[in-house]
């Protein structure tokens, strides 16, 4: 076994082995010293079927029609017209309990829709071969090597998306995959669609056909459901993390407050995902100078005007800076905070607590961790789950009748799976909700403490800046949130009534993936938005300190909008509280964000420039979505 090559023994695939397979091409090899358990269930099947004893999808009809039993010949070849063959039908090879398995793949592959992607049919190949590595379902250890070879080999079956209802199992997508093994159906091979009969072919492959209970084998299980679920959860545990570095660069770009952060605060409350995130965002913000900063060194946007800066060093700044001073006859009831403060406004608001779209970021955030980290425990179960029916159990002690042997049951029923998807369902949109809330107040000029509107100068009133960005992340939280209504509370049961509760797991699942895209997307126009007002924000606060630094207090005082004139009473103190706030700013060293948050600010700005001025904004969209997309930030 090579170091490309995944060892499947039924026992200890993993969510991370899975998605190496799935999606970077590794391939499987079977565990040797597990194939004897598969043997054994298969030469048991054949000895109680040489022995007549009746068997359910063995030596019976399946569904509604359990209660037929296979006969010793076919009646229909009794029938008036019989030798003349029958239309449209294939026909039949083998004995009629060969017949049996063959049908029930090729008349089971009919679902609709586009083909899901190649990842995720060969993570449901994988799913398949694994569970069948148990040795419980009575599948030949040869037909398991041909499934393993047709996944090796590059032999992508064509599955269409829509069809399964989640029990028993994913049998629609399932006897697509199937389907090609029998040399049916379509597949993808090097790219190319063409019948699964040419693709097993190409790949140096030929057909089988099926034995005992095999194509119940195949078909019977969550395996679909199971596929997209883990690869959606592969996903989202990416983009919790980028959600967390996005929701850090905004916080750095507010100059915002670290307080609900701390780990005291939360060990009051500890729930696992909202002490997890806390900690993360407080390493994300680890060395920032921007978080905590006193309230009267961060000046507010003012749009540029030529006398706005002297200095050679500032003539390209594309914008001004300003204060309003508080006279000391406003500040009566407030002479705690202003022994503290200096009294200057500027961009940040004169309160203690952020808004919730920061300040509760660890309960959100943290929330949607805990609904992931449900959903995995039950994928990490399911991965090494036996999910087909009947279970045989060839070894039982004691047993005198078949039944305590091959056991009908309902581990195919995919609610355990179903139920942890919708919580993940409903947590997305949570997650991208709280995102364009952060990217909205960013560009709100009456919420974003400073900043420019729209994070644009826009002297000559013919800029929109990042406007319609937000408008594009609103779009997105309303496309998730009226898709996160959960497929499980619907049941419409099946093969008459036979089948009267089903899971509608598979289409849980592949809901939860289908959102991860736009999910993504949103994050992704957050962290171009946070970047445009993370530039400003140090830009600004940088080009104070560089005013100050000067030591001419009098051309800080310049940018104070309600100064005071000379001959005012008020002018001395107000003189002396301008030196104050000089001195303040002079002796602070250069603000920048956490040494995480700066490491994905440069690999943003290493793609897309900073937007001094409108321009076509969809390439800038383009690649950020791509990078998130890519796993480049973070």
């Amino acid at each position: 076994m090579t170091a490309k090559t995944i060892l499947l023994d039924g026992n200890s695939l993993t969510r991370e082995q899975l998605v190496a397979v799935a999606r970077q091409g590794l391939s499987v090899e079977l565990d040797s010293s597990q194939l004897h358990r598969v043997q054994r269930a298969a030469d048991f099947l054949a000895e109680k079927v040489s022995c007549g004893e009746p068997t359910y999808g063995v030596t019976t009809g399946f569904g509604s029609n359990a209660d037929k039993l296979l006969g010793a010949h076919r009646l229909r070849d009794e029938l008036p017209g019989a030798a003349l063959g029958r239309h449209g039908a294939d026909k039949p090879e083998g004995t009629l309990l060969d017949e049996l398995q063959h049908n029930l793949i090729t008349t089971h592959a009919v679902c609709v829709g586009k083909p899901f992607s190649a990842e995720v049919v060969r993570a449901m190949l994988v799913i398949r071969i694994n569970t069948l590595m148990r040795g419980h379902s009575g599948i030949r250890v040869e037909t398991l090597r041909a499934l393993t070879a047709m996944l090796n080999s590059g032999v992508v079956p064509v599955v269409p998306e829509k069809g399964s209802v989640g029990a028993s199992g994913d049998l629609a997508p399932l006897s697509h995959l199937a389907i090609v093994l029998l040399g049916g159906g379509e597949a993808f091979y090097e790219g190319e669609r063409m019948p699964g009969a040419e693709a097993l072919k190409r790949a140096g492959l030929t057909p089988i056909r099926l034995s005992f209970k095999e194509g119940l084998a195949l078909n019977n299980g969550t395996a679909q459901m199971l596929a997209t679920a883990a690869l959606a959860l592969d996903t989202l545990e990416y983009l919790l993390d980028t959600a967390d570095l996005a929701a850090a660069m905004t916080l750095d770009a507010f100059a915002g407050r670290s307080g609900a952060l701390r780990p005291e605060v939360h060990a009051l409350r500890p729930h696992p995902g909202q002490v997890d995130v806390a900690a993360h965002v407080r390493e994300l913000l680890a060395e920032s100078t921007l978080v905590d900063i006193p309230y009267h060194l961060v000046p507010r946007f003012k749009q540029w005007s030529a006398e706005a800066w002297v200095e050679p060093e500032d003539q390209a700044l594309s914008f001004d800076i300003g204060w309003d001073w508080v006279p000391a006859n406003q500040r009566h009831g407030r002479e705690a905070f202003y022994s503290r403060f200096l009294p200057f406004k500027g961009g940040k608001k004169h309160q203690p607590q952020d808004a919730y779209c920061l300040r509760c970021m660890p309960q959100v955030h943290g929330a949607v961790r805990d609904a992931w980290a449900q959903a995995c425990r039950v994928i990490d179960i399911e991965l090494n789950a036996v999910t087909d029916n009947p279970l045989i159990f060839p070894d039982a002690e004691g047993a005198q009748f078949i039944e305590e042997q091959v056991i009908s049951a309902g581990h195919f029923h995919g609610m355990p799976l179903a139920l942890a998807m919708s919580y993940v369902k409903a947590a997305i949109p949570v997650l991208a909700s709280i995102s364009e809330r952060r990217l909205n107040k960013l560009v709100d000029p009456a919420t974003n403490d400073g900043l420019p509107a729209f994070l644009t100068g826009n002297e000559d009133g013919t800029d929109s800046g990042f406007m319609i960005v937000q408008y594009t992340a609103a779009a997105l939280v309303n496309d998730l949130a009226t898709r996160a209504h959960p497929a499980s509370v619907y049941s419409v049961p099946t093969s008459a009534n036979a089948e009267d509760h089903v899971s509608m797991g598979a289409n849980e699942a592949r809901h939860v993936l289908e959102m991860m895209d736009d999910l993504s997307h949103v994050v992704a126009l957050e962290l171009y938005t946070a970047a445009q007002a993370l530039d400003f924000r140090q830009a600004m606060l940088n080009a104070a300190r560089r005013l100050a630094a000067r030591g001419d207090w009098e051309a800080l005082a310049g940018k104070v909008a309600n100064a005071p004139r000379e001959d005012h009473p008020h002018y001395p103190q107000f003189a002396d509280e301008v030196r104050q706030l000089t001195a303040a700013l002079a002796n602070v060293g250069d603000f920048h964000a956490g040494a995480p948050v700066r490491k994905a600010h440069e690999l943003i700005r290493r793609h897309i420039g900073f937007m001094s001025r409108d321009r076509a904004m969809d390439g800038d969209v383009r690649t950020v979505c791509e990078l998130v997309g890519q796993r480049a930030i973070g």
